[in-house]
């Protein structure tokens, strides 16, 4: 695709407000394969959506064509002391990897963009605009395996496998993966 494709950061308010172009783009990119994404589960995620964007520390990107399609987007916020995520891995990991204060991580929960607008640097402009400003030291994600796309893309960006995990009851096995943010320029 040409044309222009603009990147707006949001806070959960703004993400709340834009909840449909968030849930068109998460629905048509997950119905794909492998991920396969049923009506049911889009809608389970946008609950759990509903409850995220009222965080306070939520952070959010949306990409769109200069005549407003939502082409791309990306959210997360710092997960909490009592975050569950590292409880999924399937190997243990060591107790200071693990450690969270609510400021130490931040949680890339969703990254996604419409198939006619990949391999255009789309996903690392949300990717950055998502991050752009935080003060936490490193960035924390689960991919699949099979996704080669997006798993290049992460390796690129300088992730670095940490473990493997079942991020859901039923999911399949992800990996998860770190960006360390510390030294890096213009946070």
């Amino acid at each position: 695709m040409t044309g222009t494709v603009t990147v707006e950061s949001m806070d959960g308010a703004a993400a709340a407000r834009a909840e449909t172009e968030f849930k068109l783009v998460y629905a048509e990119v997950f119905a794909e394969e492998p991920y396969e994404e049923t009506p049911e589960s889009v809608d389970a995620n946008f609950r759990r959506f509903r409850s995220q964007v009222r965080k306070a520390t939520f952070r959010a990107a949306l990409a769109r064509t200069g005549e407003g399609v939502p082409v791309g987007i990306a959210y997360g916020y710092p997960l909490s002391p009592h975050t569950g995520w590292w409880d999924r891995l399937i190997t243990p990991v060591d107790d200071e990897l693990r450690r969270e204060d609510g400021h130490r991580t931040f949680g890339l929960m969703e990254l996604a963009v419409r198939a006619p607008w990949r391999r255009l640097g789309v996903a690392r402009r949300m990717h950055e605009a998502v991050l752009t400003g935080t003060t936490t030291e490193r960035v924390l994600l689960n991919a699949r395996p099979d996704v080669e796309a997006a798993q290049a893309a992460y390796r690129s960006w300088g992730y670095h496998k940490v473990g493997e995990a079942h991020p859901w009851e039923g999911a399949v096995l992800h990996d998860v993966m770190v960006l360390d943010l510390r030294g890096r320029p213009h946070r």
